[in-house]
């Protein structure tokens, strides 16, 4: 199912995302019939896509972990879903499933859809609730503050929504969507304006970031990790297997600096696998990647080296503190 509705986007040369999701929200007044209560719903991600990564951050950040548990994928999938292959007997323990896909169909028997992580499903019946990826991080900022660790950071502060609206937006357009852009076009000039959007921006988040140390203001926000999760993968797969190639992140003095004092923040390098980064690119892209060889580099050492950034000033925690220690 993945594949094929991959292969029809790209029928005339640029890739397209499907934006085709499960849009129920989980909320305080349970406007959508699923309202916040802790221990109901169960997260399901894998740590290889960027997507779920920003879920896993966020839950991290906020101290969620007792509200709402976590289901791990593994970093590989084929045509029907992502698969619990990592727990014992190849089910997650809480849902009992062996595949995503059940919890979709569970609730849609003929769900026809893309087949999704991250995703928060209802574990009294098994039923996805959403898979809408972009709405279940600022869901997990305003809508279970209640049940936010003691500390937490506000990632999505009320003051400032529009500019990291804003912000998030040119992010995904250009970097976050923009890699994939490359990466999957089929056709020389589809790819070639993708590649050259993507450079732009990144030039352009280098200034921005040369005289502050987080996108938007003093403190970390959900713009910050929306970014974070596709730098975190920029070298060791966006660079070749998506032909992302202009610099490396490393060749980048200003947003390698910045992404290394994200990666060295708890709650963000600490939620980064990149052995199964490297093995869902290299190993499902087979269009892209036909040997399913996944590359031994690049060296990872890099990112716990020091990067200065604390001279530009800002508290990434603002009047928080940070996450426990994994």
């Amino acid at each position: 199912m993945l594949r094929r509705r991959l292969l029809r986007l790209m029928a005339d040369g640029a890739y397209t995302r499907d934006s085709s999701y499960i849009t129920d929200r989980i909320t305080t007044d349970g406007r959508d019939g699923w309202p916040v209560e802790a221990g109901r719903y169960r997260l399901v991600v894998a740590r290889a896509c960027p997507w779920a990564n920003r879920a896993i951050i966020v839950r991290r950040l906020l101290g969620l972990e007792d509200a709402i548990s976590m289901g791990v994928c593994g970093p590989t999938h084929d045509e029907r879903s992502w698969t619990f292959d990592l727990d014992p007997g190849g089910r997650d323990p809480v849902l009992g499933i062996e595949r995503v896909q059940e919890a979709y169909l569970a609730r849609f028997p003929d769900y026809e859809k893309g087949i999704t992580v991250p995703a928060v499903v209802d574990v009294p019946t098994g039923q996805v609730v959403t898979n809408d990826y972009p709405q279940i991080t600022l869901d997990l900022s305003t809508q279970w503050r209640a049940h936010h660790r003691p500390g937490a950071p506000d990632l999505y502060p009320e003051g400032r929504r529009d500019e990291i609206d804003d912000v998030m937006a040119e992010v995904f357009r250009d970097v976050n969507d923009g890699v994939y852009r490359c990466g999957f076009a089929t056709g020389q000039e589809a790819y070639e304006t993708a590649y050259d959007r993507l450079f732009a921006r990144l030039d352009l988040l280098s200034q921005r970031l040369e005289r502050q140390r987080f996108l938007v203001g003093d403190t970390i926000t959900e713009a910050d990790v929306r970014l974070f999760t596709t730098l975190a993968r920029f070298d060791a797969v966006y660079h070749g297997h998506f032909k992302a190639n202009r610099h490396k992140l490393s060749e980048l003095p200003v947003l390698w600096a910045y992404a290394r004092d994200l990666f060295q923040t708890p709650g963000f390098g600490d939620t980064v696998d990149f052995g199964q980064i490297k093995r869902h690119y290299y190993v499902v892209h087979r269009s892209i990647n036909p040997t399913g060889i996944v590359p031994s580099g690049p060296d990872p050492s890099g990112w716990t080296t020091p990067h200065g950034r604390e001279a530009l000033g800002g508290r990434p925690f603002g009047d928080g503190t940070p996450p426990a220690s994994a």
